[in-house]
């Protein structure tokens, strides 16, 4: 087996996600061959000895799984409530052994289409903004947004000191108080949605992921789950057509642009 980079290898023994490992690594967590490595060293498995908090890594033939799940409202995307939180989480909904990743986590007021797996590899992929995958949102708003606020919000706004990537706005329906909104996006700070929404004067009234790529929620009903098959998998490694707008849209900022992931 060739060399990989350790985070790589890390995730794939589930240990951790892809992003977490390369956090680990640069504690000084984990080393090769009894040497501390840092970020970007590779190794092989098959002749390397890979150590992690004490414990060598070990990779075996898993089956990689994945689950689609209808997050309700008032859910939390954590494994594990914080002390004093009694709202239930998603892990707990889902009665399915073993560590699991979620692709795109929600926040407990938002609902939609989460996708956990045990494949770390794949989790990395769907959630880092630089492999400009998409996630789509219907979103409620109060108020109408006018053509001119709807494009200052798909260029980017200044957020936290930098700008948000550029998205794709439709309007699906106006109504006498609030508009509904199809909003695509590469990138998911936290709260992004609801934060930039408020900032523009149109405060989010419900927001729910229909998309992860071309993997579509459909007439899955809240709080239930099932698992993906090879299509359905694939669907969800396709960006959304849209994707080519946001694309020709970020070459403008291109370069001033931080991407975190983080709650919807």
């Amino acid at each position: 087996m060739a060399q990989e980079r350790v985070q790589k290898l890390m995730a794939r023994a589930n240990i951790a996600s892809r992003r977490k490992s390369e956090e680990i690594i640069e504690a000084g967590r984990v080393t090769v061959n009894g040497k501390i490595i840092s970020l970007g060293d590779k190794a092989d498995p098959q002749t390397d000895t890979i150590v992690v908090d004490g414990e060598r890594l070990k990779l075996k033939n898993i089956e990689n799984r994945y689950y689609v799940f209808h997050k309700p409202s008032n859910v939390l995307s954590t494994n594990k409530a914080p002390d004093g939180d009694n709202r239930p989480t998603v892990r707990e909904l889902l009665p399915i052994d073993g560590h699991l990743f979620s692709i795109g986590r929600l926040d407990a007021q938002s609902e939609g289409l989460m996708v956990l797996t045990n494949d770390g590899d794949i989790t990395n992929k769907l959630s880092h903004p630089r492999y400009e995958h998409t996630k789509t949102y219907k979103v409620t708003v109060y108020g109408k947004p006018t053509a001119e606020t709807l494009v200052k919000w798909e260029n980017g706004i200044w957020l936290d000191g930098t700008r948000t990537a550029p998205c794709f706005i439709r309007v699906l329906e106006e109504n006498p108080e609030t508009t509904i909104l199809r909003i695509i996006m590469i990138e998911g700070r936290r709260r992004q949605i609801r934060r930039v929404a408020a900032i523009l004067d149109h405060p989010v009234k419900k927001l729910v992921r229909t998309h992860i790529g071309q993997l579509g929620l459909g007439t899955l009903r809240r709080g239930a789950w099932y698992r993906l098959d090879d299509d359905e998998v694939k669907a969800m490694l396709v960006p959304a057509e849209e994707v080519k707008f946001i694309r020709r849209k970020n070459k403008k900022f291109h370069g001033r642009t931080r991407f975190e992931e983080g709650d919807q």
